[in-house]
This record gives structure tokens, C-alpha cells and sequence, in this order.
């Protein structure tokens, strides 16, 4: 039961973050963003392992490159082309292309980690798709436009798929090394690479870390401290305990309560597209479980 709710609690964090990153990028550039969050994270991460020790399992040349590769996918290349993307495509087309990550996880995983697709997960994932194109509304999905926003499209799309592979890749090596050691070294790792990143990018734009609004740096330490370091943690601890399959479709209560969070906090009109898509999300979680 912890581990399906500490699942809800990072879905419901994440729905969160698109909100932040739009406040964020309202005074930092994109890949500046990605380095100040990676870096609170990687604070986090630190403290935590000068508390409890460091992580002690071997390092070689090959766990070296496997966890560089690992960081690449889940920490610098994803929030580096996400973010990127998010500033040349719609918030719905971005909410379209999320929907194909619990698809790219199961076959990733049954191609890769021998997960069996049952029927029930077939099902599952199905109707959980189904809901969140449901719960997107017709207006949502009938205002996608692919006409001069391939670049940003590309971007996104290519940023989700990363986080497939990181899934599925990830919960090959928590298997291993524990979740909370290996996130905290591709965390450390992210940070470090990005930094450079955020620094030229800065020189670029000629501005500096005193031109970040407060409100930004707010939206960048929610990001961060919740998103990239408290969410990430809760995903990798579900993927150490369950198959890949079965939290990927979880991805799928993020739309919901994108749109919940709008309603009781921004006001925004919700229809009963939410309750009948939120229904198809459920029954299909269910499933999913179960299978």
C-alpha cells in the first residue's frame, strides 16, 4: 500500500511540475533550469549519503559507463530536450505524446527484462490510455497542430522515450545496486554534467543567476527538492519492488490531476470528460495490477 501511494504522490508531483517549469522559464533559460534543479536534487542526494555512508558496491569501468549512460537518459538529455521542446510545441501536444510512455515501457520491458504481457495488462494499459485521451477532452485533442511545431514536437516526444528506456534500464540496475544508491549517483552525475551546460548557456544569453526572479527561483527549488529528487525516489523505489509494466501505468493519473490541481486552484471549468476518463484510468490501473 506505501508503494502505490508513494507512486500517486509522484504522478500527483509531476503533474505539478509542468505548471513550475512554465514559472521557471519565465526568467532562467531551459538548460539553466535543468542544471539548478539537477544540482538542488544532487544536494539531497549528498547530505543523504553523508548521513547514512556512501554507496560501496564496486566501481569499475563498465558500472561507471552504465551509470553515465543511465544519467544521460534519465537526468540531462530528458529535462534538457522536455524543457527545450515544452518552449516550441503546446502543453497539448506535450499531454498527446505523454501518453505513449506506459506503452514504450511495456514493450521496452517484455523486449529487454522478459516482462510478460498477460491480457489483463494489455487491457489495462489499453483502457488507461483510453481515459487519459478521455480526460484530455475533445477540444484538447482537436487543438494539436503539428504545423511548424515539429522541432519542439521532436523534442518532447524524443524525451519521453528517454524516460522509457531510463525505466526500464533503471529498474535492471536498482535491481542490483538498490534504488536509492543508484538514483543518488545519476542524480550527482547529471548535476555535474549540466552545470557546464547552465554556465555557457548563461554566458550565451548574457544574464546571470541575479536576473532569476524569486518566483522563479521558487518554482526552480519546487522542482528540484520535490520533482527531481522526492518523486524520482518514490518511482524508483516502486520499480525496485514491481515490474516496469505495472508502475509505467501509473503515468497515466497525471493528466487527471493536472486537471484537478487547475480546478481547485486556478478555477478552471471541469467537465464530466474528467470523471468518465479518470474511471477508464482506474479500471485500468486495476487491471494492470492484477495481470
Amino acid at each position: 500500500m506505501l508503494i502505490h501511494l508513494g507512486l500517486l504522490l509522484a504522478c500527483f508531483l509531476w503533474a505539478i511540475s509542468f505548471i513550475a517549469s512554465k514559472v521557471a522559464l519565465e526568467s532562467a533559460p531551459p538548460l539553466t533550469v535543468v542544471a539548478l534543479r539537477l544540482t538542488l536534487s544532487a544536494l539531497c542526494f549528498v547530505l543523504w549519503f553523508a548521513i547514512r555512508g556512501w554507496p560501496r558496491f564496486k566501481w569499475d569501468w563498465s558500472r561507471l559507463s552504465g551509470l553515465f549512460l543511465l544519467s544521460l537518459l534519465g537526468t540531462t538529455v530528458h529535462y534538457g530536450t522536455q524543457t527545450v521542446g515544452l518552449q516550441y510545441t503546446a502543453a497539448s501536444n506535450a499531454s498527446l505524446y505523454a501518453a505513449t510512455c506506459p506503452i514504450s515501457i511495456a514493450v521496452i520491458a517484455i523486449i529487454f527484462l522478459g516482462e510478460r504481457l498477460t491480457a489483463h495488462k494489455a487491457l489495462g494499459i489499453f483502457l488507461a490510455l483510453i481515459g487519459a485521451l478521455l480526460a484530455m477532452g475533445l477540444s484538447t485533442l482537436l487543438s494539436i497542430e503539428l504545423r511548424g511545431r515539429l522541432f519542439g514536437d521532436a523534442l518532447v516526444f524524443a524525451s519521453i522515450f528517454l524516460w522509457a528506456i531510463f525505466t526500464v534500464y533503471g529498474k535492471k540496475l536498482s535491481m542490483e545496486l538498490g534504488a536509492m544508491e543508484l538514483l543518488g549517483v545519476v542524480t550527482i552525475i547529471g548535476a555535474i554534467t549540466m552545470i557546464p551546460v547552465g554556465c555557457v548557456e548563461m554566458w550565451w544569453y548574457g544574464t546571470g543567476l541575479s536576473s532569476i526572479t524569486l518566483k522563479s527561483w521558487m518554482a526552480i527549488g519546487f522542482l528540484g527538492l520535490t520533482c527531481s529528487f522526492l518523486a524520482t525516489l518514490l518511482y524508483f523505489l516502486a520499480l525496485e519492488r514491481m515490474e516496469s509494466q505495472r508502475v509505467g501505468v501509473y503515468l497515466y493519473t497525471i493528466p487527471l490531476m493536472t486537471y484537478v490541481v487547475a480546478w481547485l486552484y486556478l478555477g478552471e471549468h471541469v467537465g464530466w470528460n474528467l470523471a468518465f476518463g479518470s474511471a477508464f484510468v482506474l479500471a485500468g490501473v486495476y487491471l494492470t495490477e492484477r495481470g
